[in-house]
């Protein structure tokens, strides 16, 4: 099944490095990424594809770069309105 779903991941973050690390893990998983907000303690994205796909991307993502920590991923719809 394809579903849509926003992540929201938070810590200590690279707004850049994490983003280039979370678009190369979308491409690669064949999944479709767009960028919602993004600092230095939390990124917001919403990816859509396959269900079992997007589990990897949310492990993927948990790990991030190295020159960041994530310390929590909230994953839901509509994350962003009820942030």
């Amino acid at each position: 099944m394809r579903s849509a779903i926003d992540f929201v991941f938070k810590g200590r973050l690279s707004c850049e490095s994490f983003v280039e690390f979370a678009s190369h893990r979308a491409c690669r998983l064949d999944l479709r990424m767009a960028i919602g907000a993004c600092s230095s303690e939390t990124v917001s994205l919403s990816i859509e594809g396959p269900d079992d796909l997007l589990d990897a991307f949310e492990m993927a993502c948990s790990l991030g770069p190295y020159d960041c920590i994530i310390l929590d991923v909230l994953r839901g719809e509509n994350l962003e309105r009820r942030i």
